[in-house]
């Protein structure tokens, strides 16, 4: 493995800036790892060998130039980007080359960030193991027989693999933060409009929430500055300025947390979490109060219904986002022999096209929407939403910012929870709430399980991306960060 694949992306940065490297021999040497080890990682569905190098040359001539100018970066493969196949995962859209690119992808290549590639994910980002994409599951690179998380599994592999220092996924009920955790990375949820939607293919679209992955708290937050700010294309896009989380993260990096109070939510006390996770989460809190921090216990009683809640608005929101895959305009088209209606061509795309999980949800949602259930389900279940969020604003009267283990469990093996969903589910249990919220949050490692990674969930105020970077940030000053087996 070459040196220039273990630096992180800041040193990376200042590398290329001081003419100590080149971003094409940057670039190369990730393409090459990414050659070396992906056939057993598979974090990739696309590696845009081509385009990387050609990006990396203009950094090298002086066109581009930024605080991540050269670093590479890998996409999730639910955003789009011009010319490059954008699947999400799905044979729906098997080939296809979108013909703009989204707002966040601008940015990166404003930035002068090479994007290596798109990688893999659950279909749709529907799912929490990257078993569910529909090119062959993302394999975790401390365990290849385990999963990585999911849905971004790809982006959180492609970096604990040494594959890329950067990636872009999209969080939705927690699919940045739980893969973070499982694969020893960092991932991080900005703020609900704090990070544009425009170019991402819609799952659930008041959930939905672009963010970064690394394998540091500051590589996150400059990857996080980068894409963040208001876009006019996006509706739910917030016009105020982008918290200042690079130099959050560098004060969180000194170690002193003085004043700052962090809420340990009753509700998240240790049901269903394994023994490690919890000894793991018990001991990152003793090592936050000697950097000053102080503990205090707040209930959130109706976090206990986020899980059911989430699983009837998100399946409600993708049955309408998803009725735009009808073998019609743009991807699939199966059964158009000229003897067969526009419903029955409709109708076998999708057989064709949806895998299972993404069947699951459709039906469900198109349940929870339709006549004389809309008020029993979907109605009851934004209530909740409400209840929740006045959780989330009570909580942050008393404390700066809520604390979590991010997932109950470590890595768990491939096919042990496929046969039940509501299993499969429970991974997201302690990130679904933000979520329904709006907040930012972020996982960062502290330590080991059984020889595998345990995330660390830092949830902040709305708008208050900053706080959560400082505190991850001082916990990795003192836990430091995570390095899987060799490939």
């Amino acid at each position: 493995m070459s040196d220039l694949t273990k630096m992180s992306a800041a040193q990376l940065a200042k590398a290329i800036a001081g003419k100590e490297a080149s971003a094409v021999e940057v670039a190369q040497a990730h393409l090459d790892r990414i050659d070396a080890v992906d056939e057993r990682v598979h974090a990739f569905l696309h590696v845009d060998r081509e385009g990387a190098l050609a990006a990396a040359a203009k950094v090298d001539r002086g066109e581009v130039t930024g605080p991540l100018a050269g670093v590479p970066v890998a996409v999730k493969d639910v955003i789009a980007t011009k010319g490059v196949p954008t699947t999400a995962a799905s044979k729906i859209l098997e080939g296809w080359r979108p013909p703009y690119d989204a707002t966040l992808v601008e940015r990166l290549r404003a930035a002068g960030t090479v994007m290596l590639g798109k990688t893999n994910m659950d279909e749709f980002a529907m799912g929490s193991s990257t078993e569910y994409s529909a090119y062959g599951a993302t394999n975790n690179p401390w365990d290849l027989g385990r999963i990585p998380g999911g849905s971004g599994g790809g982006s959180a592999a492609a970096i604990a693999a040494y594959e890329a220092p950067l990636a872009i996924g999209t969080d939705t009920g927690g699919s940045i933060r739980q893969p973070g955790a499982v694969t020893g990375t960092v991932g991080a949820k900005p703020t609900y409009g704090g990070t544009s939607r425009y170019g991402l293919i819609a799952f659930s679209s008041s959930l939905d929430t672009p963010g970064p992955c690394a394998r540091n708290v500051e590589d996150a937050a400059l990857l996080h500055a980068a894409i963040a700010g208001h876009d006019p294309r996006d509706s739910t896009s917030i016009p105020q300025p982008v918290p200042d989380v690079v130099g959050a993260a560098r004060l969180g990096a000194t170690g002193d947390l003085t004043g700052v109070k962090l809420g340990v939510v009753k509700e998240f006390a240790g049901d269903g979490s394994e023994p490690g996770v919890l000894s793991a989460f018990h001991e990152s809190l003793e090592a936050l109060v000697k950097l000053g921090a102080e503990i205090v216990e707040v209930s959130c009683p109706h976090f206990q219904y986020a899980l059911p809640a989430y699983y009837l608005i998100a399946p409600s929101e993708a049955s309408s986002n998803l009725a735009r895959f009808d073998g019609v305009r743009y991807g699939l088209r199966v059964g158009d022999d000229g003897n067969r209606s526009l419903e029955e061509v409709m109708s076998l795309t999708r057989e064709a096209g949806f895998g299972p999980e993404v069947k699951r949800r459709i039906i469900l949602g198109a349940y929870a929407l339709s006549s004389g259930y809309y008020d029993a389900y979907y109605g009851q279940a934004q209530k909740i939403r409400t209840l929740i969020t006045r959780d989330f604003e009570s909580a942050f009267e008393r404390v700066d910012v809520l604390v979590s283990p991010t997932t109950p469990f470590v890595a768990f093996p491939f096919g042990s929870r496929t046969s039940d969903p509501y299993q499969m589910y429970l991974a997201d249990l302690f990130t679904i709430p933000t979520n329904l919220y709006g907040g930012p949050a972020i996982s960062v490692p502290c330590g080991l399980s059984e020889g595998l990674p345990v995330g660390f969930q830092v949830m902040a105020p709305t708008l208050a991306d900053d706080r959560m970077y400082r505190v991850a940030a001082a916990l990795e000053s003192t836990v430091g960060t995570l390095t899987p087996p060799a490939l």
